[in-house]
């Protein structure tokens, strides 16, 4: 297998693995141990992990790497990122978004089961964000929610670890994507800002809730 394709390989499956916390935060990696594991050489190995480094998933630790740990200053920073620009993105798709393009969005929204696994729910919530910001039609804006989701996808992983949570989540969805059929702009960015912060703190009510047993599995949060 080419370098190029192997890195691909490594990059994938580490990511994969790591957003659904197969691979707890904190825990060390090495290179040479990633070597024997897929049987590869160094340079796909480390070219992998470097791109995982720029999507905040690991950090350096020495000489060796380390998936970086839930970071609570980060995801506050985060969430406020994400409030101000879905919120500026919402109002755009209300001026500038086809009728088609924000049907397609209710379609995907309606075809997604509420009562689905937490891998499903998390995909589909970033698929949500993520076309609602590409309605804007500002492909920076629609990048910046992407990489936002990605860097968010464990923590949103574990805050929507119920029935419940998954159910209410959608249900926000749906209401949001309601106040944008009506081109209400104000209404659909007040949505988006009180979804955005609802599951902040539900969040870091469950990060607070089960730290205890979320420490014995090894998983690593700072304060940040």
């Amino acid at each position: 297998m080419a370098e190029a394709s192997h890195t691909v390989v490594i990059f994938e499956r580490l990511r994969s693995e790591i957003l659904e916390l197969d691979r707890m935060p904190g825990a060390r990696l090495t290179e040479r141990a990633l070597e024997t594991e897929f049987q590869a050489s160094r340079t796909p190995v480390r070219a992998a992990l470097m791109r995982l480094e720029a999507e905040g998933l690991v950090v350096r630790d020495g000489r060796a790497w380390q998936i970086a740990p839930i970071n609570l200053g980060e995801i506050a920073a985060l969430s406020e990122l994400r409030e101000a620009v879905e919120s500026a993105g919402v109002r755009l798709a209300c001026m500038r978004a086809a009728d088609d393009d924000i049907a397609a969005v209710r379609e995907l929204l309606d075809s997604f089961e509420p009562g689905s696994s937490n891998d499903a729910s998390v995909n589909a919530g970033t698929e949500f964000h993520v076309e609602l910001a590409r309605l804007s039609g500002n492909p920076f804006l629609t990048s910046s929610v992407e990489s936002a989701m990605t860097r968010m996808a464990r923590t949103r992983w574990l805050e929507i670890r119920t029935d419940a949570a998954r159910r209410q989540a959608w249900a926000e969805h749906k209401a949001i994507i309601e106040r944008l059929s009506a081109r209400d702009g104000d209404g659909a960015a007040q949505l988006v800002v009180e979804h955005i912060q609802g599951t902040h703190s539900r969040l870091t009510a469950a990060l607070d809730a089960d730290r205890r047993q979320l420490r014995a599995r090894g998983l690593s949060i700072v304060a940040g």
